[in-house]
Parts: C-alpha cells; sequence; structure tokens
C-alpha cells in the first residue's frame, strides 16, 4: 500500500456540471480507483441527495467530503501540478497525452504535490481560457463519436493513475509552484514584456500562450517562480531608473544596485 499514499493527493474537479446525479456517478468511479478527492465548480448550492442516489453507499464519503468552489481558479489553487481533459484538438491544443502517459508522468509528481485533473461541462467541455489554468492536456482516443460519459471519462483517467501508481518510480519532485503562484508570475511577466515592447498590449494573450506552454513543460518549483519574478522587478525598477536619470540630465548608471523595495521578497535559496 506504501506506494500508492500518493493517490491521495489526486483531486478531480468537475467544472460546472450540469447535473447532481452526474457528481454522483464521478464519486463512484474515482472510490473504485482509490481516489477520494473531489471539487466541484459550480455557482449553485449542489443538490448533494441527488448525487448521493448515484454515488452509491460505497461513495457516499466522497460526496460529503467534496469542495465547492465558485471559480476554477480557486478550485486547482492548492495544486502544483494541473492536467485539463478535453476532446477537442487544435492549433492551441497540440500537446496533448493519452491518459496513460499523462498518469506515468504526474504519478511521480503527486508524490510531494497535489494533482488537480479537470473535466469540463458535459455539454462543451473545457475552453482555451479554462485550458489556461493547467500544465497539461489529456485525451481520450475514440472512433468517429467522441463524446463520452463524464463518470466514463473519469474512471478511465483515474484506471490509469491507479494503474501507474502501483508501478511509479521513486523519482524525486520537489515542491512545484502552486496555481496562485503562476498567475502572479504570469501577470508580473505580462506586464514587463509589455512595458520593454516585447509583446504588444491589443493581443499580449498570443504571446503568454506560448510562455505559459513553455514553462508547463519544466515544470516550474516555486523557488524557481521567485526567481523569474524578481528578474521581472529588476527589469521594471532599473528601466523606470534610467527613465528618471534621463529626465534628470543624468548619464546612465551601469554599475547600479539592486532595486532595494524588492529585499523582503527576494526567493528562498532552500525552496526548489
Amino acid at each position: 500500500m506504501e506506494s500508492r499514499i500518493h493517490l491521495d493527493n489526486i483531486t478531480i474537479v468537475l467544472h460546472r456540471p450540469r447535473f447532481p446525479e452526474n457528481i454522483g456517478s464521478v464519486a463512484r468511479s474515482m472510490r473504485n480507483m482509490g481516489i477520494s478527492r473531489l471539487h466541484v465548480v459550480s455557482e449553485e448550492e449542489i443538490n448533494v441527495d441527488r448525487a448521493l442516489v448515484l454515488a452509491t453507499h460505497a461513495a457516499a464519503d466522497v460526496i460529503h467530503d467534496m469542495k465547492q468552489f465558485r471559480d476554477l481558479k480557486s478550485a486547482v489553487a492548492d495544486a502544483g501540478y494541473a492536467v485539463g481533459t478535453t476532446a477537442r484538438l487544435g492549433k492551441s491544443r497540440r500537446l496533448v497525452k493519452t491518459p496513460a502517459l499523462m498518469a506515468e508522468t504526474v504519478v511521480p509528481i503527486s508524490r510531494k504535490n497535489r494533482i488537480a485533473v479537470v473535466f469540463g461541462p458535459e455539454d462543451r467541455g473545457l475552453t482555451n481560457d479554462e485550458l489556461r489554468n493547467c500544465h497539461d492536456l489529456v485525451t481520450i482516443r475514440t472512433a468517429d463519436f467522441s463524446s463520452i460519459n463524464l463518470a466514463h471519462a473519469v474512471m478511465i483517467v483515474c484506471y490509469e493513475l491507479f494503474n501507474a501508481s502501483s508501478t511509479a518510480n521513486a523519482a524525486h519532485f520537489p515542491r512545484l509552484a502552486l496555481r496562485p503562484e503562476l498567475d502572479a508570475m504570469y501577470e508580473q511577466l505580462k506586464h514587463i514584456l509589455v512595458r520593454i515592447s516585447f509583446i504588444q498590449p491589443d493581443n499580449p494573450e498570443y504571446w503568454m500562450d506560448r510562455f505559459r506552454r513553455f514553462f508547463s513543460r519544466l515544470p516550474l518549483r516555486a523557488g524557481e517562480v521567485s526567481i523569474i519574478r524578481g528578474i521581472c522587478r529588476q527589469v521594471d525598477w532599473y528601466g523606470r531608473k534610467c527613465y528618471e536619470d534621463g529626465k534628470a540630465g543624468r548619464a546612465p548608471d551601469f554599475k547600479v544596485q539592486s532595486d532595494p523595495e524588492k529585499s523582503a521578497t527576494q526567493p528562498d535559496r532552500k525552496t526548489g
């Protein structure tokens, strides 16, 4: 059993499911595969009684312990690595893994980090904007008809996670940056790249999506995010200082010291 403890770090996230009964069916699929953490994004109060009908007694604890959130960012905020599910492929959804390959990737990571696997609404799936909350994409290959029942899709993914959990190697993965840390980094990076005219302010997300895909392949540790943010702060401060020096008629100082205001937010050298 020790080799499967990391399954406790797997969270299934249902983004705006349409019917409480589907939540119950998902809970039952999760329980079959030893996964019990369930997050549900819904603006309306979930009808627990209707969900319990299809969860059955065996998965009732999954329903009782599930957490409800108003938005997707909050639902994946405690995850160091998030995987989005999609049936649609295209230009912005190129790097898509099968459930088996995804499981091999995330199971070792889950030993030290929480993993979120996100499923979209039954009628439309996850949008490109919602998938920006995810490091990786997974798709379930089908024949001509690609629509899969939500509970069945969850079962397939959970089965691969369970199957990989018993054979995963003991590779060490440190704590990865959480979603709020990454979002703050991307926002800061976008701000500085617009300021130095590397990207245009009228369509910054075109390039930011590329940066998200690039960093998601690493993935970033918490300490590495702090380093990147520190670089952004230094570039921003130095640009402002050069501007002020120019206004005052002072020659540029290429031996300038670091911004004193950022000393309180220097990355912890022990992190990552």
